[in-house]
């Protein structure tokens, strides 16, 4: 079964939502996700002078744990012992992927950084594949990637290569757990528990750096926000149109995550790139289309 079919199949089975989120099609809510995601991210550089990028992230997962518990309002009785531990994996795998990026993009421009990220969703998405087209796809992921190394205007820092990486694997851990917690938690109330566990993961790391810095009015004001933008606004909106949305619209939509990043990047901090990278931005992107498309034609294996 492909990657985006396994997706859709496991998510089939959940408790349907209700509310707007339930009449709001499904790639709406994708690039709504991508959109929120990528300038929240743009405006939580802008904190890492003051409290540095655990710090910035200790107060978007904060943030928002408080706004899904107050929505959400989950309960942990009657949950067995597998469901709570999905949930704490599930945690847990949200802190890392958000401490690895956002060290990478106080190193790495964002653009760059999310398109590296991007090759461990996408290395997911072809995994085990048996077919000779999507040698094709990673090939041009490899090319753009290159690209990216050689740019011209920046220097890229090797240990926030690295991180945006780690950030990589853990975002594919995260689409594949996050569609085991949609099918057994109703709602959103398994990425409700699952944000209060990522927060006291990261809750040290953003004290460390940040201490005193993190409970002034205007830090946390903009923290507050980062949290809406970056966590509890795409993480909900992707969680339910997992629920329902076509394999190929999933696959091609999530594809555009790397340009709507330096699109965020130069709006929001004037982070401008290369024409050599904006290519290789370009050359994952279309490696990213290809391969999810690819995988919607290919026999489902029962």
């Amino acid at each position: 079964m492909g990657y985006y079919d396994r997706i859709v199949a496991s998510v089939e089975t959940s408790a349907p939502a209700q509310g707007l989120l339930a009449r709001t099609p499904s790639p709406a809510l994708v690039l709504g996700a991508i959109a929120s995601v990528q300038f929240g991210s743009a405006i939580a550089t802008t904190l890492f002078a003051r409290i540095g990028p655990a710090g910035a992230v200790a107060l978007r997962l904060v943030a928002a744990s408080v706004v899904l518990m107050m929505i959400w309002r989950p309960s942990l009785r009657g949950r067995t012992r597998r469901d709570l531990l999905l949930a704490a994996v599930f945690g847990g795998v949200l802190a890392g992927m958000n401490l690895a990026f956002y060290e990478a993009i106080q190193r790495i421009p964002l653009g760059i950084a999310v398109t590296i990220e991007f090759v461990g969703p996408l290395a997911v998405a072809i995994a085990g594949s048996r077919r000779r087209l999507d040698l094709v796809w990673v090939a041009l992921a490899a090319a753009g990637i290159v690209g990216l190394m050689k740019g011209d205007s920046h220097g890229l820092d090797t240990l926030g290569v690295v991180l945006a990486l780690t950030a990589g694997c853990l975002w594919g851990a995260y689409i594949l757990i996050n569609a085991r917690v949609g099918r057994t938690f109703a709602g959103g109330t398994g990425l409700a528990i699952a944000m209060c566990v990522a927060s006291v993961v990261a809750l040290p790391f953003g004290i460390a750096q940040g201490g005193a810095q993190l409970v002034q009015p205007h830090i946390l004001l903009v923290g507050a926000a980062v949290g809406m933008l970056s966590s509890a606004i795409p993480y909900t909106f992707e969680m339910e149109a997992l629920r329902r949305i076509a394999t190929s619209v999933f696959g091609v939509l999530m594809s555009l995550e790397p340009a709507m990043a330096a699109l965020a990047g130069f709006l929001v901090i004037g982070q401008s790139l290369s024409v050599r990278e904006l290519i290789g931005i370009a050359l994952v992107v279309v490696a990213s289309v290809g391969a999810s498309t690819a995988a919607r034609r290919a026999p489902i294996a029962v």
